[in-house]
């Protein structure tokens, strides 16, 4: 495994990286272009049993890459400890992986409500305190940023977990200031990765002050300027980037 060129922005792990038209593989194509050494996760068996199914030329990134069940407690403590120990300390983690399978308050079970959990909660944390772990300080700075989503009705596992997510992140940005880590959560709102109907990207639309709908690459510049120097000073934070959604 090649590792990744030393330079000032340092390494960045970015999670849910399996799809070109992904979020995750936007933020990771853009942190690559700003001079970051970078390694993905993802869990191509997750795309696999959704609608649009798996992309067989992901990922084609040019950086290592690590398959990853995030519902696994055991193999979401391992990949910060195998990334450093195979590539080097990180300096930033965006957390860009998912579990979303529809289901509302009467229709959800209890297995598809723990597996959210587990996938957009417990991981998260379980990734953050093993970043954390490797930190070590010490005139370092850090950068954490996570993507979440405000769907709910309709999607009560998905929007229940991701509301978790958010408290994780946001917490993280206290309990790890003595590390020089700054901690910030993005809802991109209605974002184009492949899943909208003609009906849903109307609504969309419909509901935007600006005339499109988001785009992975809009996710992806917005956790660009976090991750930089220019970025330090926004910490602690749920930011929606969505074009002015209403």
């Amino acid at each position: 495994m090649t590792r990744p060129s030393d330079t000032d922005v340092g390494l960045a792990l970015v999670t849910g990286v399996t799809r070109r038209v992904g979020i995750g593989w936007a933020v990771a194509s853009r942190l690559v272009a700003d001079g970051f050494g970078v390694a993905v996760s993802g869990w191509r068996d997750y795309d696999e049993r959704m609608p649009w199914g798996a992309d067989p030329s992901a990922p084609d990134l040019a950086v290592p890459f690590y398959e990853v069940d995030l519902e696994d407690p055991a193999a979401a403590s391992a990949l910060v400890p195998t990334v450093t120990r195979e590539l080097g300390p990180l300096r930033t983690l965006v957390l860009c992986h998912t579990e979303s399978v529809d289901s509302d308050i009467r229709s959800t079970t209890v297995d598809s409500f723990d597996r959210h959990m587990a996938v957009n909660a417990r991981a998260t944390w379980l990734l953050i305190q093993s970043f954390a772990g490797q930190f070590g300080g010490a005139g370092r700075s850090g950068r954490i940023v996570s993507i979440t989503s405000d769907a709910t009705v309709g999607n009560i596992p998905y929007g229940a977990s991701k509301g978790a997510m958010d408290r994780i992140v946001i917490a993280a940005a206290s309990e790890l200031a003595d590390l020089g880590v700054t901690a910030n959560v993005i809802n991109p709102g209605g974002t184009d990765t492949g899943w909208m109907s003609p009906d849903t990207e109307q609504r969309v639309l419909e509901a935007n002050l600006q005339p499109r709908v988001g785009r992975p690459a809009d996710v992806a510049n917005l956790v660009s300027f976090l991750c930089s120097a220019e970025g330090q000073w926004i910490n602690g934070q749920l930011l929606h980037s969505n074009g002015g959604l209403v």
